[in-house]
């Protein structure tokens, strides 16, 4: 009778250990690796919203993130590697990069610049290689920033130009360069560049600018400086600069205007990227997504805070306006 017992009771355990078995094997742990080196929450947040929406979250899903400065990039990139992740989000291009130069094997999602000027892809429609995702800049975005703060400075004739080198030594930063200036030449607008290739540099940047009694300031898009949003835009409330930003984490941060894609629909998007890559769609294969719909946001407190009214040209454009 004992025997019995026993058997039937291996029979119970066995049959209740069946189905936890298929389960664990029906959903793997899914392993994702995001580089940036900003540890501001908000794209980070937007992409895990992304993955939320298609269904990826914890237990089942893991996300290695690493976060660190220009010089980092490269010992964290390797640390995502050996982490074994089965695709790694990159944020901006120095990332991009330093992760493309740690593996050719682990899927990238790129969110960055220009991918096929910096050499991350070989063409938008076949990026080739283990690197795909989405281009943030289009070519025409440089002269627009120029644009759109002369309109609100119509009168000033000089303005800064902040980026990370005083001299572009890549084909691809001499072409944002020359395009530029081509925008600034049929404006009237003579540029002055003031570069901050680290962090402790920027304050002297700005204050380089003001010795050059500049009516305004556009930052350059540039991972640096958006790691940075927030003391680039109290430097120009400080000198009382006028400044054009490249997207909205600067007008977050309290800035006077910015016009750029829409990098919190952009991060969300990266999400679909990793969903194809792990359901074995090849990166190679899997064209880069350009930015379609850029938003113009302006600040009316910042605007009058520096004694300046936005013009109804602008107004009218504005995605957002906020008083």
């Amino acid at each position: 009778m004992m025997k019995r017992r026993h058997c039937v009771s291996a029979l119970i355990a066995g049959a209740l250990t069946v189905p936890l078995k298929a389960h664990s094997q029906a959903t793997p742990i899914r392993r994702i690796g995001y580089l940036s080196v900003t540890q501001r929450g908000a794209f980070y947040e937007d992409f895990l919203q992304g993955l939320r929406d298609l269904g990826y979250a914890p237990p089942d899903t893991v996300i290695e993130k690493r976060f660190g400065d220009m010089a980092r990039l490269p010992e964290l990139a390797a640390e995502l590697v050996r982490a074994k992740v089965s695709v790694i989000v990159t944020a901006g291009t120095p990332t991009s990069l330093a992760a493309k130069q740690a593996t050719a094997a682990v899927p990238i999602v790129a969110v960055s610049g220009n991918p096929v000027g910096t050499g991350l892809i070989d063409s938008l429609d076949r990026p080739g290689g283990n690197v795909t995702g989405l281009s943030i800049v289009s070519s025409d975005l440089d002269g627009k920033w120029v644009e759109l703060l002369q309109t609100l400075i119509p009168r000033q004739r000089r303005i800064a130009v902040l980026g990370r080198v005083a001299v572009p030594t890549t084909p691809y930063d001499r072409a944002g360069r020359a395009r530029i200036e081509a925008a600034a030449a049929s404006l009237g607008v003579q540029l002055v560049h003031v570069a901050a290739p680290s962090a402790a540099e920027i304050d002297q940047a700005f204050a380089a600018a003001a010795k050059e009694r500049v009516g305004g300031i556009v930052v350059l898009s540039d991972p640096l400086f958006a790691a940075h949003a927030a003391r680039i835009v109290a430097l120009a409330a400080e000198h009382r600069m006028p400044a054009m930003y490249e997207h909205s984490l600067f007008f977050e941060a309290g800035g006077l205007m910015s016009y750029g894609p829409e990098l919190h629909l952009v991060f969300r998007r990266a999400a679909v990227y990793v969903d194809k890559i792990l359901k074995g769609a090849a990166p190679a294969t899997l064209p880069v997504e350009q930015p379609t719909r850029f938003e113009l946001l302006l600040n009316v407190k910042a605007a009058k805070t520096l004694g300046f009214t936005f013009p109804q040209s602008l107004l009218l454009r504005a995605d957002k306006v906020v008083e």
